[in-house]
């Protein structure tokens, strides 16, 4: 009995294979010293034996709780119990079980992470956008790890699927590259804008830094001493205050007071707008070249663009000049004349030294330069004058100013030739306007206003360039509306005629073009009255109303001529006249009642004369097919008959032209005053 508890466990079961056994065993004796071997082993007698156990539980307690587990208590059943009242529900069978497990059960999980019943790559197959955009993706590992158990209609829907992302990516990139240009565009135009407000303040800072430099040049100007040549300015302090203002003023005071005190300056240096002195560098001593011995005494004058050199010379005793005690014994006479950007000034200091350690030329410049390619020593009168350093970084400053100008110059020259070239192969009609296109370089530059803000003829070419492919396109409406709006852009420029003249000209250009797209769809579709109307608008809002009228009318003409040719004569008269009336007088009624709907009713005079003309020739073929007819016979009054009767038509649209029809063919005499026959309350 004790083997076979030992054998017996409290918990076994699939559900409870994780948690440890509960045996129970037989009472041990308390006897024994140690545990028990299992038999068949050998015990060594110097191993060390365990410790021994604990005395155990009682087997009577253990009992006790496996009675209690297994037992359970249920009520007396009561007296009123009555079992047919509530019947016990039967069990359902093993096929419904079996069934109902299998709709419980949850799909497995794909390997994508979803359930195989999910939508997507198909039944199983998900497509990882996200794996597909890693760089390291292996796309062979990938497909074959993906695609290792599936079945071949899930190949087929994940290849759909990806065909799909595919798809998408492509137009995902399309729109990308689309907004991409848009914003290329758009940044390019912002450069251009940027590119010119640059360039504005550049202008604006030379000038500041030019009246800067005349307003210093104003405070710092030499006094008059009259004998020794130097330029009397004889400014006020209010002139000098004011010199900012009155530049131009300045420069000329300082060039008429060189004429008056250089002799002959004024034919090397002919008075020319902005050109002023900027340094009167004072007394000098030309030397000779081989020996540097002085030859004779000069004077230097710098002006902006020149580098003026005056030799002094005596009065003579028995001029008109001696008789005057105040006039100097000495004179300024001009010997010779550079530009600055023609010659070279070096300094000398250092070039020699003498033997007492000093250096001959410490002082001396050296210009070199002109036509002949000629070279003069210069020293200054004073050793270690400050004049020739001053007049050297002066020097200096004005050859690179000069150059700046000079580079400018040729870039506004060149963007002027690139202005024209661009405007001219945009537009050749442009090179029959000479007179716009030498106004072209004046206007590279100029803006005008639009909706509040200041905009370039730049502007102008993009809201052409949009203009050209509305038309490409045929986006009339579009189109439509931009012609109108530079149309009164243009109208807007009163007060500049040359960029209203230059965008009146582009618009009229595009206006004609697409009037005569316009023109084409009119003759086109002239028989769909709410087309006709819709072309008409565009026309006259493009101002050809009176094209369109014309256009309308020659295609509705043709319409009449080519119906009445299908009419074919086959012996009988009546059948044939009355085909010939109908349509005349069918397509006259239409093409009246078209032209009341779509054109303004000014016009309706020039509809009413295309009216009369085409019923002078329908009376000309009446008067051709009866003339083998006797007047006032049988045939020819049914053939009178039929032609009046379908010329009652024309009274629905406010004619009455019946009066008219068959005028040829009875021989109405030329003298008879015959009206247009409109109907004075519906043709008003």
């Amino acid at each position: 009995m004790s083997e076979e508890r030992s054998k017996i466990s409290l918990r076994s079961g699939g559900k409870r294979k994780g948690r440890p056994a509960l045996k129970i065993s037989g009472p041990i004796l308390q006897q024994e010293a140690g545990p028990r071997e299992p038999p068949g082993r050998p015990v060594a007698e110097d191993a060390p034996r365990p410790r021994p156990r604990p005395p155990p539980q009682s087997s009577a307690k253990t009992s006790d709780l496996v009675k209690r587990r297994y037992s359970t208590r249920f009520n007396n059943v009561p007296a009123d119990f009555d079992p047919t009242a509530n019947p016990v529900p039967s069990l359902p069978s093993l096929d419904h079980y079996s069934q109902a497990r299998a709709q419980d059960r949850r799909p497995p999980l794909s390997r994508g992470g979803r359930s195989e019943s999910a939508g997507g790559g198909g039944p199983g197959l998900q497509v990882d956008a996200r794996a597909l955009r890693d760089p390291n993706l292996v796309p062979e590992q990938y497909v074959a790890e993906i695609l290792s158990e599936a079945t071949e209609d899930e190949i087929r829907d994940y290849e759909a699927a990806l065909r799909k992302l595919k798809s998408r990516a492509s137009t995902d990139l399309q729109q990308s590259v689309y907004q991409n240009r848009t914003q290329f565009i758009k940044i390019s135009k912002e450069a251009e804008k940027l590119k010119g407000e640059m360039r504005t303040l550049r202008n604006l800072m030379a000038e500041l830094k030019s009246n800067t430099t005349a307003l210093r040049s104003a405070s710092n100007s030499v006094e008059d001493t009259g004998f020794n040549g130097q330029i009397s300015v004889g400014l006020s302090r209010r002139d000098k205050r004011s010199s900012v203002a009155d530049r131009t003023a300045l420069w000329s005071s300082q060039m008429q007071a060189l004429y008056k005190n250089v002799e002959g300056s004024q034919k090397f240096l002919p008075n020319t707008p902005g050109r002023h002195v900027v340094q009167n560098a004072g007394p000098w001593v030309e030397l000779d070249n081989a020996t540097y011995r002085s030859r004779r005494a000069m004077q230097i004058f710098l002006l902006n663009d020149h580098l003026l050199i005056a030799s002094r010379k005596k009065r003579k005793t028995d001029g008109p000049a001696a008789a005057d005690s105040r006039a100097p014994m000495t004179k300024l006479v001009a010997d010779r004349c550079w530009h600055l950007l023609d010659v070279e000034v070096v300094d000398m200091a250092g070039s020699s030294e003498s033997s007492s350690g000093r250096n001959k030329l410490a002082d001396a410049i050296m210009v070199r330069g002109g036509g002949q390619n000629e070279s003069f020593i210069y020293r200054t009168e004073k050793p270690e004058d400050a004049e020739k350093a001053a007049l050297i970084l002066n020097i200096r400053k004005r050859v690179e100013e000069l150059r700046r100008n000079l580079q400018s110059e040729r870039e506004a020259t060149n963007k002027a030739k690139e202005t024209i070239n661009y405007f001219a192969s945009r537009d050749p009609g442009l090179l029959q306007k000479t007179e716009l296109l030498e106004t072209l370089s004046d206007i590279k530059d100029m803006l005008i206003e639009v909706d509040g803000k200041q905009q370039n003829l730049r502007w102008v070419e993009s809201q052409m360039d949009e203009l050209d492919i509305h038309i490409a396109l045929q986006q009339i409406e579009p189109a439509v509306a931009l012609i109108e709006k530079l149309k009164s852009l243009a109208y807007g420029l009163r007060n500049n005629v040359i960029a209203q003249d230059f965008i009146s000209f582009k618009v009229d250009e595009r206006r004609a073009k697409l009037a005569g797209l316009v023109v084409r769809e009119l003759v086109r579709a002239h028989n769909q009255q709410k087309k006709t109307k819709q072309n008409v608008s565009w026309l006259t809002r493009l101002g050809f109303d009176d094209r369109a009228r014309e256009a309308y009318l020659e295609a509705r003409s043709q319409t009449i001529q080519k119906r009445s040719r299908q009419c074919i004569f086959q012996g009988n008269l009546d059948q044939y006249i009355w085909e010939i009336s109908f349509v005349y007088f069918t397509i006259i009624r239409n093409t009246v009642s078209c032209f009341q709907a779509c054109f303004p009713p000014p016009m309706m005079s020039a509809c009413v004369k295309w009216a009369k003309e085409e019923v002078d020739a329908f009376n000309a073929i009446l008067a051709r097919q009866l003339s083998g007819e006797s007047e006032g016979g049988e045939a020819w009054t049914r053939c009178m008959e039929t032609a009046r009767e379908h010329a009652g038509m024309l009274s629905e649209v406010g004619l009455d032209f019946r009066n008219l029809v068959g005028q040829k063919a009875v021989g109405a005499s030329p003298h008879v005053p015959s009206g247009l026959g409109i109907v004075g309350a519906q043709a008003a």
